[in-house]
């Protein structure tokens, strides 16, 4: 199932992976992704716990974004050095740990630790990403990435709504405990399934892995373009999602934030599209689904900027840029894992660095362009996202081979 690595432990590459592992390795990417997402709609009652001041509330968001920063950078290349299996039990372990000590926190040291800890630990998604890759028949890679990819999106969807509802029954620390359990039954199923005794993809020394991360992009032209659609790409998905609380909560619509809330449910669709893009990617159509899906996010702005007149075509716009984001990011990894099979995880945790750098301009510069211009102005930035990655490709679009370097 492995390719490219030329370890002799691997299995061999004409067995698929099974549907029923790959499975379980999108519900435990879900329920961690999960984790980075819960605290956003607890914030107040977090707040109120421990007397925090608002101002201050908002550093608990930051220091999960900061922990998985710091994942990606320091746990997820870890993943081509030692046995994934291990490396996975030990994550799922040290998650519910951290999962616990978030729901019986007495102090705001231990709560602000916990948060950064889970941030960290929440990396999980990225090996398992790598390991599906791995353990898939090389002609599968893609639709293995999809399918964890849509456990994915489900999860990061699915984790404001859960934790809402969790938290209206039996308060905020409530959350943590259900996720502490079901992140633990989780890692006892991994490693009940996982394979065991695989050698590991690289030789390399820790600081060599991490010193890399940066070289293989900067050396890989392929990998830097993928990186920067990626960042683009998701840019203009956090323009829509950090704005879009403004206007549906102010007249004439006034929701409620669990009304708002729903909106994000649509962009599930998404993750109905993820497998398939996977599907095409492995069939060659991989440049093909790249260009089309970033004219396709472009174009769902001209209905998101409907707003003001048509909730109905800003739902169908969200359906539109949630399907093209998920396709583009697929195929971006499906793309990557192929190029270097020794440094999976290394370029997988390198590439979502760019995918979360993409979020802070799109966060950031969506409330000025709403202050500034409204509603019109959010949908300017988002669309000029989105055509700057359409320009991207089609620059460094180049005749050839499948894969060639703007895919």
């Amino acid at each position: 199932m492995r390719s490219g690595s030329g370890n002799p432990n691997s299995p061999p590459a004409e067995n698929a992976l099974p549907a029923v592992v790959l499975l379980v390795f999108a519900a435990a990417a879900g329920l961690s992704v999960a984790n980075i997402y819960y605290a956003q709609p607890l914030l107040d009652a977090i707040a109120a716990d421990f007397d925090i001041a608002p101002a201050v509330i908002g550093g608990v968001v930051m220091l999960t974004q900061v922990g998985y920063g710091l994942g990606l950078i320091f746990i997820v290349p870890l993943g081509d050095l030692i046995d994934r299996r291990t490396l996975i039990i030990v994550q799922g372990v040290l998650s519910t740990i951290a999962l616990v000590a978030i729901a019986m926190a007495r102090t705001e040291a231990m709560l602000f630790v916990g948060m950064a800890a889970v941030g960290c630990l929440a990396v999980l998604v990225q090996v398992l990403v790598a390991f599906a890759a791995t353990l898939a028949a090389p002609a599968e890679h893609g639709k293995a990435i999809g399918t964890v990819t849509s456990g994915i999106v489900i999860g990061i969807l699915a984790a404001r709504s859960v934790a809402g509802l969790l938290a209206d029954l039996g308060g905020w620390r409530s959350v943590y405990a259900v996720s502490a359990v079901l992140i633990f039954a989780m890692t006892c199923v991994l490693a009940r399934i996982l394979p065991r005794g695989l050698a590991p993809d690289s030789h390399d020394s820790y600081a060599v892995a991490v010193r890399s991360i940066p070289r293989l992009f900067a050396n890989d032209r392929i990998a830097l373009v993928r990186g920067i659609l990626a960042m683009l790409s998701f840019a203009s998905f956090s323009t829509l999602w950090t704005s879009l609380v403004l206007p549906l909560s102010a007249e004439p619509y006034g929701y409620s934030h669990t009304q708002i809330g729903l909106f994000g449910l649509v962009g599930m669709a998404g993750a109905l599209a993820a497998s398939s893009a996977g599907r095409l990617a492995d069939r060659g159509f991989d440049r093909w689904i790249t260009g089309s899906s970033l004219a396709l996010l472009f174009a769902s702005w001209a209905l998101i900027a409907l707003l003001p007149r048509s909730i109905p075509a800003l739902v169908v716009g969200i359906v539109v840029l949630d399907l093209a984001v998920q396709a583009i990011h697929v195929t971006n990894q499906s793309i990557l894992v192929s190029r270097h099979p020794e440094a999976r995880s290394r370029l997988i945790g390198g590439y979502m660095l760019f995918y979360s750098v993409g979020s802070a301009p799109g966060a950031i510069t969506s409330t000025l362009a709403f202050a500034a211009a409204g509603w019109t102005g959010v949908a300017m930035l988002g669309a000029g996202f989105a055509l700057a990655g359409l320009l991207v490709w089609l620059v460094t679009l180049q005749p050839g081979r499948r894969n060639a370097p703007a895919g």
